[in-house]
């Protein structure tokens, strides 16, 4: 297999706002191992040992929580900053979708922006005149390409900052929740993109939220959990994986939350008002127990089995009993 990015033992460490801070430049460089002599209460590891392998011309996932360390992975693999430890390999040319627009001055037009972006970007002036039509065609700006960039709309900023990211014709093209970018018809052309980019053999990294998506687009995923790797191969089997934990978290809370709600009900708070032990009102929005009726028949436990008879707060669907 040949590897086109290559991640390892990679640990990316932040230092919190609040910590020590530093009077100039100066005297921060000379105190050298800034995050080394730091106390662990003072930096915080966005990435901590994490390690996978993305083989040339195949779409890989990472997936995870907010936090996780999903968009850290990324920047370091575009080179935006260095790892704290570990190394990081990619081979062959890179287009980053991760902050669409960035480096558009807004006081110019949208025509010297693309210029000035494909640059940045590592196209000459030449390659840039010709996909320039491309460009604005799939931007959707033509009528508006010569008008200053801070007239645009944010979905116009983002959409013209992917059309020029997805023509430099990457060899690795790094993708980051850039998809919302336009409304469906434009969604369908950026997923009409990626796929002519896996038929060309492109490397592609793709960062979402979005399971659909990288159970049909990715060939592997990564699972990433509060910076460390969770698990990683098969996307259905990774995907399944990572919900069995939200269900499990999902229904610790759920457990807690009632357990702490049945607390309250059997030990009320001294000063609370006494309570009617009777109740008739017709309407449940002016009832003061949050119920109605006379009590002659009263529901005073309700609880929820699973098929071992165990109280359980999240139930998954099976199509196949479904049908029964």
């Amino acid at each position: 297999m040949t590897t086109a990015i290559e991640l390892t033992d990679v640990s990316k460490i932040y230092r919190r706002y609040g910590g020590r801070q530093f009077a100039t430049l100066k005297s921060a460089l000379l105190q050298r191992s800034i995050l080394r002599d730091m106390q662990p209460s003072e930096t915080f590891p966005a990435l901590r040992n994490v390690s996978f392998k993305v083989a040339k011309g195949s779409t890989f996932g990472v997936m995870g929580r907010n936090g996780s360390g999903k968009s850290t992975a990324l920047k370091l693999v575009a080179g935006i900053t260095k790892p704290t430890s570990g190394t990081v390999h990619v081979d062959g040319r890179i287009s980053a979708l991760i902050e669409l627009g960035a480096g558009f001055h807004p006081e110019i037009s949208g025509r010297e922006n693309v210029f000035i972006n494909g640059i940045m970007l590592g196209l000459s002036k030449r390659e840039i005149q010709a996909r320039f039509d491309e460009i604005v065609d799939f931007a959707e700006l033509r009528e508006f390409i010569d008008a200053p960039v801070k007239t645009y709309s944010s979905g116009m900023y983002m959409r013209l900052g992917f059309a020029v990211a997805i023509n430099v014709d990457p060899d690795v093209l790094l993708v980051d929740e850039v998809l919302a970018v336009g409304d469906e018809g434009f969604t369908h052309k950026c997923l009409d993109k990626f796929g002519e980019f896996r038929r060309r053999g492109k490397t592609i990294l793709l960062v979402t939220h979005s399971l659909n998506l990288i159970e049909r687009f990715c060939d592997d995923a990564v699972w990433l959990d509060a910076g460390e790797k969770r698990a990683e191969g098969d996307p259905k089997r990774v995907i399944g994986a990572y919900l069995t934990a939200v269900e499990e978290t999902e229904e610790q809370l759920l457990a807690a939350t009632t357990a702490r709600a049945v607390q309250e009900a059997a030990d009320p708070p001294t000063d609370a008002e006494p309570v009617p032990a009777t109740d008739t009102t017709d309407n449940m929005f002016q009832a003061t127990e949050g119920r109605w009726g006379s009590r002659e028949v009263e529901i005073v436990q309700v609880a929820f089995l699973d098929r071992d008879q165990q109280p359980s707060f999240v139930f998954q669907s099976r199509p196949d009993e479904l049908r029964r």
